[in-house]
């Protein structure tokens, strides 16, 4: 594999740097000048490398003038989780909407967070089915990952958002988006057993997928393509079965820097940010902001379609008796996740 050392090396360094990001500043100069603020970004692991760019984008602004950053990178549920726990945080950013909504439920988000345009989402991405170059073992559908055999990766479900929207997408796509859970939760069971490493974050399981595990891997779109513009020999597959996947972001309510907090939100849907994300692998929310294109699967469905979060966290994610927990229990997996320490 070309390249591989020298780039599953920047990959480590780049997973490493998210567990650091909240000890720095997007400053390189480390010095506070008058009239500055810091703003705590605390976001899941995927999108640091569009983040990092959007932060210098928005410095060049008047707005962003005289703002710093601290930033944190993790899986989507123990961030959201630390944060819950007191990490101090004025933009949150994670992979799934319930993420979000923990956070409200204790006052640490406005219940109105989503009440905007794009009802609180600042991209999008599919899930995919990421292979070795060339697709050697020809791995295109769900069927093709229950083959005897091949080892399959995905991050845990009960850390990481970026698993959850693999086990729903997976579900959706073999239960005709719901209407036969059964099959659905079927498959599932079916699938696991290939799980060869379940990392707790999508970034986790990716440096695991490069490093040489398993034949495919779940994964976001916009990860897959992180890879290959790092210099990864992949290959991915976008199903026609597939859900659509929708990021949120909020402004906390404990903010000490409301004003500066909502201006990187709201620079975040403009076309400049919009086009970063895109050029590193999302898809924009904002129409007509240019950047590459994105297929669209013939039958692409969403949460909504399978019920809603409320209903779905119940049902497949509860530790204590969702479909999951029955599944990863059978298989000697960990189905909880201890709140993470304030940072």
């Amino acid at each position: 594999m070309r390249q591989t050392t020298r780039t599953v090396a920047a990959l480590a360094a780049m997973v490493l740097a998210g567990g650091l990001a909240g000890c720095g500043s997007a400053d390189a100069s480390g010095s506070a000048g008058a009239g500055t603020v810091t703003l705590s970004l605390v976001a899941y692991s995927t999108p640091q490398a569009a983040y990092k760019k959007i932060i210098k984008a928005f410095q060049a602004t008047p707005a962003g003038k005289n703002v710093k950053f601290k930033e944190s990178y993790g899986a989507s549920g123990d961030q959201s989780r630390a944060v819950d726990s007191g990490l101090k945080a004025d933009v949150v950013a994670f992979s799934l909407e319930p993420d979000i909504t923990r956070l409200v439920k204790d006052g640490l988000v406005a219940s109105d967070w989503n009440s905007g345009q794009y009802r609180g989402m600042v991209t999008d991405s599919v899930v995919v089915i990421a292979t070795r170059k060339g697709n050697p073992k020809h791995l295109r559908t769900w069927d093709d990952l229950l083959g005897d055999g091949i080892q399959v990766i995905t991050p845990n479900p009960f850390t990481s958002g970026g698993a959850r929207w693999n086990v729903l997408a997976a579900y959706g796509a073999k239960s005709d988006k719901g209407a036969d859970k059964a099959a659905g939760v079927a498959y599932l069971r079916e699938l696991f057993p290939h799980v060869a490493v379940q990392d707790n974050s999508a970034r986790a399981s990716l440096q695991t997928f490069v490093n040489g595990k398993g034949d495919a891997m779940l994964a976001y779109e916009n990860d897959a393509i992180f890879a290959q513009h790092n210099g990864q020999a992949l290959d991915y597959t976008v199903p026609d079965d597939t859900i659509l996947i929708e990021n949120p972001v909020a402004v906390t309510r404990n903010s000490e820097h409301p004003t500066e907090a909502k201006a990187f939100l709201d620079f975040l849907l403009t076309p400049t940010a919009q086009k970063i994300f895109a050029e590193n692998g999302y898809r924009p929310i904002v129409q007509g902001v240019g950047g590459p294109g994105f297929p669209t699967p013939a039958k692409l469905f969403t949460i909504k379609d399978l019920g809603g979060w409320t209903a779905l966290n119940k049902d497949f994610f509860d530790a204590n008796s969702g479909v999951m927990a029955g599944i990863e229990q059978r298989l000697g997996v960990a189905t909880s996740a201890a709140p993470s320490p304030a940072k």
